[in-house]
């Protein structure tokens, strides 16, 4: 990889790391705290975000017509996801191993907290739920992909793409025929970056 990619590649990682900083200061602004995966907000904090829970019946009255309609093929998503969720597990965890590559923490990417929010009723927890999910799923499916890309095709494209994934990094550069025989078996390997 080129030095002026890696030094662009580092300040993306900085930035992300910035990121985090910023969205953990979030933590005294809204007077909560994260203890063992679960977020836990002052007692006083609680009883104002209950104040402003809406009810129900007003937030379907207050919503609009199409939002309601369109809600079912929204939901409908639910099911391939769980599938896809179901088969992802299976494929890391036969594959994987045969490639000697490292597994994809499901936990890092699912992550559904928002329902424990006091000022969300049920359809809005619900909602939550299924957006942390399904997003989650998301994620995790690109990290298993793009690690098993790593070990099967770990060449750049040629053309540009809209986003690419932290695994691009280790990947060789496109028409380097030289560099890919030379470097394959150690390009498909090194996941020595990983926590």
């Amino acid at each position: 990889m080129s030095y002026r990619l890696e030094e662009l590649l580092e300040k993306f990682n900085e930035l992300e790391r910035e990121i985090l900083f910023e969205i953990n200061k979030k933590e005294d602004e809204f007077f909560y705290e994260i203890k063992k995966k679960r977020v836990h907000f002052e007692k006083e904090i609680k009883t104002q975000h209950r104040a402003l829970v809406k009810k129900v019946r007003t937030y379907l009255k207050d919503a609009a017509i199409l939002n309601i309609l369109t809600a079912p093929f929204i939901w409908s998503c639910l099911f391939p996801a769980l599938f896809m969720d179901l088969i992802l597990n299976v494929y890391q965890t036969v594959c994987f191993p045969v490639y000697n590559i490292p597994k994809v923490r499901r936990s890092d990417y699912v992550v559904m907290d928002r329902q424990y929010l006091s000022y969300l009723n049920w359809i809005e927890r619900m909602n939550c739920i299924y957006c942390g999910y399904f997003n989650g799923i998301i994620g995790f499916s690109r990290e298993v992909a793009a690690r098993t890309e790593q070990y099967w095709c770990p060449i750049k494209h040629a053309r540009r793409n809209r986003t690419f994934h932290n695994r691009h990094k280790n990947f060789l550069d496109y028409g380097d025929a030289q560099g890919y025989r030379q470097k394959i078996e150690k390009v498909r390997r090194n996941f020595s970056d990983l926590k």
